[in-house]
């Protein structure tokens, strides 16, 4: 078997061989996922087209709805216990969620959250006259205390 002749990337990259390029790297791209995952892929399954996926586990089941569906207002009854289970998944996600931050903890990042952008948006004025009335008042000189 003769291999098929490749393409140069020079030609490959002219403008008229867009598409050609494309069709030749998605055909490298599908050699290499068919030589990755050839220890699992069986040549049935590449041959043959099948309806059916066979799975060995019942985990792709777990999360399902179960029973009858309705949508439209076909039948409301359905649909008005569909609401009413989603509620309750609800009530119990919340529930179970509790809190990351205690609210004190978050009054305290939310008022220096508010501090900040105030300073940011304080005009220039107002910075100067903040700071020379902070220098203003008489700093007093404070005695280390003894350590005895």
């Amino acid at each position: 078997m003769s291999a098929k002749p490749q393409l140069s990337k020079g030609v490959l990259q002219m403008k008229f061989m867009k598409r050609t390029k494309d069709k030749v790297d998605e055909e490298l791209a599908a050699l290499e996922g068919r030589t990755m995952y050839s220890n699992e892929i069986t040549d049935r399954m590449m041959n043959d087209s099948s309806n059916f996926i066979i799975e060995p586990s019942f985990m792709r089941c777990e999360d399902l709805i179960d029973g009858r569906l309705s949508f439209r207002g076909m039948n409301p009854e359905i649909e008005r216990l569909l609401e009413l289970e989603e509620q309750e998944r609800q009530a119990k996600t919340r529930h179970e969620m509790g809190k990351d931050v205690t609210d004190q903890e978050m009054v305290d990042y939310y008022g220096n959250v508010v501090q900040t952008i105030s300073r940011k948006f304080d005009t220039h004025r107002k910075r100067k006259g903040n700071r020379e009335e902070s220098e203003s008042k008489p700093m007093k000189f404070l005695k280390p205390k003894d350590e005895d």
